[in-house]
């Protein structure tokens, strides 16, 4: 039923040991022993090609020194259980199909170009950081964004200006407090006086109330609170800015 260690069985040929092939192997399935894994070796290079009944080559999987390529019109890894797609690529796209993506590295994940989710999120107790260290950083959503801090604070930094504009809708801040920090104080002259001095007298008591104020220019700024309204177009904040 065979030499050595080539055995010739009702299932096909069995190998015991080690084999080595000088020339192409032929085979439509190869099998190791039910308690040993199969392992294919080589001193450079192993490559496993498919090709079609003429002859053409389909799919190569090539295991080198430096790398594992694979070639083929799509590739694709699924789970043993269910057989779940748990990562396909083609030649248009590469689609994750894990429940989860986490990315361990301390430099975080870089992307080249635009980036398309309906959720980012951070661990658990870790904080979310997107960043653009050279060039601009674009949130698009023909629906809308959503930014929500559900047990924390929202800031949004900058070191030149901050725009908020809305082309056909409104503005709207909804808080128990809102609180607008570092606005100017503009000086206020009655008719009887052409303009008052900066600074209230000793024996004048402390002003604690002032009045809310805009410039035509849209600039915000504070008026020690009258009477009347203190507000004034002609005031030094607004001839100023």
């Amino acid at each position: 039923d065979g030499m050595g260690n080539l055995r010739v069985t009702k299932k096909g040929i069995r190998l015991e040991g080690i084999s080595e092939f000088l020339l192409p192997l032929y085979v439509k399935e190869i099998h190791s022993r039910k308690d040993s894994p199969l392992v294919l070796q080589s001193d450079r290079n192993v490559t496993v090609n498919a090709r079609n009944h003429m002859g053409q080559l389909t799919g190569q999987l090539t295991v080198g020194a430096d790398a594992v390529e694979a070639q083929c019109k799509r590739f694709e890894v699924r789970a043993s259980e269910g057989g779940k797609v748990l990562f396909s690529a083609d030649e248009d796209e590469i689609v994750i199909g894990a429940d989860r993506l986490k990315v361990t590295g301390t430099e975080g994940a870089v992307f080249g170009h635009s980036v398309e989710t309906p959720h980012i999120r951070a661990e658990p107790s870790q904080d979310l950081k997107l960043e653009s260290p050279t060039r601009s950083l674009v949130m698009e959503a023909p629906r809308g964004v959503q930014v929500n801090a559900a047990a924390g604070d929202l800031k949004a930094t900058c070191r030149k200006e901050l725009h908020l504009q809305s082309t056909e809708g409104e503005i709207f801040l909804n808080a128990d407090t809102i609180r607008l920090g570092n606005l100017p104080v503009g000086s206020f002259s009655s008719s009887s006086s052409s303009s008052s001095s900066s600074s209230p007298s000793s024996s004048a008591p402390r002003q604690t109330i002032y009045e809310l104020c805009v410039c035509p220019n849209g600039k915000l700024y504070l008026s020690p609170a009258g009477a009347g309204s203190t507000c004034q177009s002609s005031s030094n904040i607004c001839l100023w800015s």
